[in-house]
């Protein structure tokens, strides 16, 4: 089992910043190379792919809503992801979710084995 525990996630203004930390831990995480996703959720919305990451971290992915705006990144050796989010908007407010495969990173929460409980982030006006 793997678990994933999402930190970092709060109230801010629109233009600012925040820095999503997920933590993972278990034994079959150091057996595997697991591709590492951020989603979110927001109310009366399905949830969606924020940005990705490869097991080496040379491959991301982004959705074009975040694009230049997020910054995906890993620290292996710490068993951590990382999602900087600058430039907030309120139609960034939702859920974030954590999610690890031991496939290919892909767009759709099918493909995804694990999950945190989420982070609550919102960005007001």
């Amino acid at each position: 089992q793997v678990q994933l525990v999402e930190s970092g996630g709060g109230l801010v203004q629109a233009g600012g910043s925040l820095r999503l930390s997920c933590a993972a831990s278990g034994r079959s995480f150091s057996s595997y190379t697991y591709a590492m996703s951020w989603f979110r959720q927001a109310p009366g919305k399905e949830r969606a792919i924020v940005a990705g990451i490869n097991w080496s971290g040379d491959r991301t992915y982004y959705a074009d809503s975040v694009k230049g705006r997020f910054t995906i990144s890993r620290d292996n050796a710490k068993n951590m992801v990382y999602v900087q989010m600058n430039s907030l908007k309120p139609e960034d407010t939702a859920v974030y979710y954590c999610a690890a495969t031991p496939r290919m990173m892909g767009r759709l929460d099918g493909g995804y084995d694990y999950w945190g409980q989420g982070t609550q982030v919102t960005v007001s006006s």
